[in-house]
């Protein structure tokens, strides 16, 4: 062996050798001489490089702030995403402020994950920055999308309007102009006051600004704020002044229905009509206001009044439930002459409370249309045949004590009906069957049925006032087979656990636990498994449903079962146990259980068919594209080829690599660097071990001044369940050598350079822990072996990770092997995922329960301290298992149960 003194042996080396001796005759070789001499220089050079134990201290915490960080980042992202997809599939309403909120949240959180995974990598994943860019200006037009509604004259008479201008000037007013101009059908006189000028009056003021930060601070759930709002921005839009052009616009259009109607001072009525009402087959009526019997003077101050009634509280709830955007709606004004009602109302090409009926039901009172369209009143009721157009089949007349009337110079007044009118037909049977009439034909022109709203002046001539869709049309078929309520007759497998992706499927169940497997998944089968892992997703193309011991709703294979619509049962603990392998089985993700066999009545109500009130509407279909971008998980297996940034598809894909890699980087550091004792406290603890301990953050129950902390001041709770592992049983000492162990381990001490006292080694250092409350990283040198293991535990069980690595041994290659085959297959059994690589091994766990894992830290204790030594006795498989065996037993026995063990030595004492 070498001499104690570097200065004697370097003279003796250059001196040619020992007495003069030739230097082929030292018993050191010429390449140990040269690795010595690079050892020595480098350790020379280090010596100024290497960083102080303040500095280093800094480095680790920083480091160790940085990964707290993305483990933080990314629960925040994972609970987002899933918000988002439970809401596209949910029964919720939501509006574009949801969706832009959390757009910006995800985004801000992930871009916080990327810069802080290059902090602790030493920016070795820059190309991340360029992933993110490219799926943040996918998103932002999606979010952005332009008004492509044409421009136009704000101001467009009646006479030349038809169906083709409704994105000029509304669907309803479109429609009322193709009747008047095309079928030639009695339609007051008037004007369209269009698109272009509601753009043009927002923006003149800058409106839209104020109104945009407005309704981005609303919370559609506080309905006082939500009132205070309405008010506030109504009144924005009826006291801010008309851009000159569009009030001049309307004088002159005023003045041009004067002369065509050849009426001085004609009153008109101001309705609003909504561009692409018709194309969503979205109804706003009732929700926006309209002005009946308005003088020339006051037609401007009509409209804003009108264009107010866009953000009414109604309007606003309306629009937040069917999916609009404020954007998407835009409000066109019909200025048409006032009709002097003698009666009025509504009439529907199908009876509304029975749309299979051949029929015409028209609803009549005096005066004019207002009461029957608000459903202020009682009114009259025709029912007219359709087959004959002459039949009244039905009259159901009723008292109308009162009736809407204009007043001579502008406004509407409630009047008592006079005499006996009151229980008089408002209109007469020969009125009705014309109304008739004109209903079919409409109905005959449009193919669809419609609502139409009509008025007879004092001259007995009909007008129609409003023509629109029918809503009801198709509800007696949207559930002709209900089945809500029925239950499965069969025996209940299991039950309980999450819904973590609605719905209902049946099919063969396979239990996949490994990549093996995967082969064997044939398509159309139930998905069983242990934990919810990321890594399953692959199969979810070919299963119907999914059902897992342990697993979490906002998790990455809960995720996608959601975007899939597959149905998905998480937290089901006894599923594996309980779930025959290759057993038929229905999944009922809504009621939570999973039965016995396929039963049809309960599939065939599948709940991921159900419509969703707010789907095809522009906010549902907003969200469905962000997410799009947002939540496919493409990367799902770390060990993959194409596991790297480059591959980054989506915002998951960049926060799964994220998180994947800061691990995999913290486990690494403290690796990289030695660990000075004067960054430190060396524990005071029973066993015969000297460990240093540094403190992170929040690791010591009290703060410590001198060199030592006691293991009572220890708050880490990770380090602490490592500790319980490594003393639940005194260590028995090495295990009894054979001669051919024995010099395996001389024969290595020998030839192995990493064991030349001059080379820094990481076998020469010693055990130290770095510690937080929430974490831990231990690394242990016994001797040639290393053990390192490293943990994050806390109550959100997706941040939680184990990770566990091992390597040498004083042994030859093949018994260090066999070695590590015993610690993997204990390993496996507490659901490690495991990689060797000749005599390393790396385990990994992670997304459970704090006491889940708290167990597996207890195990890896044991390991720690009871497998050194091991790789000298392990000769054959024969030895493998007798210690698996052994090893086993001592760990259920004694460590997850200590307290049992602690009483059985009581007893034997």
């Amino acid at each position: 062996m070498l001499g104690p003194f570097p200065g004697q042996l370097t003279a003796r080396i250059f001196s040619g050798g020992k007495n003069g001796c030739p230097l082929s005759e030292n018993r050191m070789p010429m390449s140990r001489i040269v690795e010595f001499l690079k050892g020595l220089f480098k350790r020379s050079k280090k010596a100024h490089d290497e960083p102080g134990p303040d500095e280093l201290r800094a480095m680790f915490r920083s480091r160790y702030l940085d990964f707290r960080t993305v483990l933080n980042a990314n629960n925040a992202v994972l609970e987002i995403m899933s918000d988002m997809q439970r809401t596209l599939h949910g029964s919720q309403s939501f509006g574009m402020a949801f969706i832009r909120a959390s757009c910006t949240a995800i985004s801000v959180n992930v871009f916080k994950m990327i810069q802080n995974v290059n902090a602790i990598s030493s920016h070795r994943y820059e190309v991340l920055y360029d992933a993110f860019d490219t799926i943040h200006d996918a998103i932002k037009p999606i979010l952005t999308q332009p008004n492509s509604l044409p421009g136009g004259e704000p101001i467009v008479p009646l006479e030349v309007v038809n169906k083709d201008m409704a994105d000029q000037v509304g669907s309803k007013m479109a429609t009322l102009g193709e009747i008047k101009n095309r079928l030639r059908f009695p339609v007051p006189d008037g004007f369209v006051v269009t698109a272009a000028s509601e753009r043009l009056f927002m923006g003149y003021s800058r409106l839209q600004e104020e109104i945009d930060r407005r309704l981005q601070l609303l919370d559609p759930e506080d309905l006082s704020g939500l009132h205070k709002a309405s008010a506030a921005i109504q009144e924005l839009i009826i006291y801010s002044p008309l851009p000159p052009a569009l009030e001049q616009a309307l004088g002159f259009a005023y003045q041009r229905l004067e002369k065509k109607t050849g009426k001085t001072g004609l009153n008109v009525s101001l309705r609003t009509s909504i561009v692409g009402e018709e194309e969503t087959r979205t109804s706003f009526a009732g929700h926006y206001r309209s002005i009946l019997n308005v003088s020339g003077n006051n037609i401007s101050h009509a409209y804003q009044e009108v264009l107010a009634t866009k953000y009414a509280p109604e309007a606003l709830t309306y629009r937040l439930h069917a999916g609009f955007r404020d954007e998407d709606i835009v409000m066109c004004v019909g200025v048409m002459a006032m009709v002097d009602a003698v009666a009025g109302g509504v009439m529907y090409c199908r009876d509304p409370n029975g749309i299979r009926k051949n029929v015409v039901t028209i609803h009549a009172v005096w005066g004019l249309s207002k009461p029957v369209v608000d459903g202020a009143t009682a009114w009259d009721v025709f029912v007219v045949s359709k087959e004959t157009r002459k039949r009244i089949l039905k009259k159901d007349i009723v008292c109308k004590e009162d009736q809407f009337v204009c007043l001579p110079r502008e406004g509407i007044c409630l009047m008592k009906t006079a005499g006996e009118n009151s229980d008089a037909p408002s209109i007469t049977d020969e009125q009705a069957l014309t109304l008739t009439t004109l209903a079919m034909d409409l109905e005959a022109y449009y193919g669809n049925p419609k609502e139409i709203e009509w008025s007879i002046d004092t001259q007995e001539r009909i007008h129609i006032l409003q023509v629109r869709a029918m809503r009801d049309i198709g509800l007696e078929s949207m559930f002709p087979d209900d089945k809500s309520g029925q239950k499965a007759a069969g025996s209940i497998l299991v039950q309980g656990g999450q819904t973590a992706s609605p719905g209902i499927a049946g099919g063969p169940a396979f239990f996949v636990d490994n990549n093996m497997d995967l082969q064997r998944f044939a398509p159309g089968g139930v998905l069983v498994v242990k934990h919810g892992l990321a890594r399953w997703t692959a199969l979810l193309g070919r299963a119907v449903a999914v059902v897992s011991d342990y697993g979490s709703i906002a998790g990455d294979l809960a995720t996608a079962c959601m975007e899939m619509k597959i149905p998905a049962l998480v937290n089901m603990l006894q599923a594996t146990a309980n779930i025959p392998d290759g057993a038929v089985v229905t999944v009922d993700a809504d009621g939570r259980c999973v039965y016995a066999g396929k039963h049809e009545g309960l599939v065939g109500e599948d709940a991921c068919t159900r419509a969703n009130p707010m789907k095809g509407s522009p906010v549902y279909d907003t969200l469905e594209a962000v997410l799009k971008q947002i939540a496919p998980l493409n990367l799902t297996d770390p060990e993959d080829k194409n596991f790297v940034g480059g591959q980054c598809k989506t915002l998951h894909d960049l926060s799964r690599f994220c998180h994947e890699k800061s691990v995999k980087e913290m486990f690494g550091f403290g690796k990289e660097h030695y660990f000075p004792e004067r960054t430190s406290k060396q524990l005071v603890c029973e066993i015969p071990m000297r460990w240093w301990v540094m403190d992170l953050d929040d690791g010591f129950k009290v703060p410590v001044t001198g060199d030592a902390v006691a293991l009572e001041n220890i708050v880490s709770v990770p380090m602490l369940a490592i500790w319980e592992g490594i003393t639940a049983l005194p260590w028995k000492g090495p295990p009894p050598v054979d001669t051919k162990g024995f010099l395996s381990v001389m024969f290595r001490s020998t030839m192995d350079p990493s064991l030349v006292f001059t080379r820094r080694s990481p076998y020469a250092a010693k055990n130290y822990v770095m510690i937080s409350k929430h974490f831990c990283d231990l690394t242990c040198r016994f001797g040639y072996h290393l053990a390192s293991a490293q943990a994050f535990i806390n109550d959100r069980a997706k941040e939680n990770y184990v990770a566990f690595g091992y390597r040498g041994g004083g042994a030859d290659f093949h018994r260090r092997v066999l070695r590590l085959r015993l610690i993997e297959q204990i390993l496996k059994t507490f659901d490690f995922r495991i990689q060797v690589e000749k005599d390393f091994m790396s385990a990994r766990i992670e997304g459970y329960g704090s006491d889940f894992l708290l167990k597996r830290l207890k195990v890896l204790g044991y390991l720690i301290m009871h497998t050194r030594q091991l790789d000298m006795v392990m000769t054959n498989k024969r030895a493998v298992n007798y210690y698996l065996n052994e090893q086993l037993k001592e760990i259920h026995e004694c460590v997850l149960c200590r307290d049992a063990c602690r009483r059985t030595e009581s007893t034997q004492s």
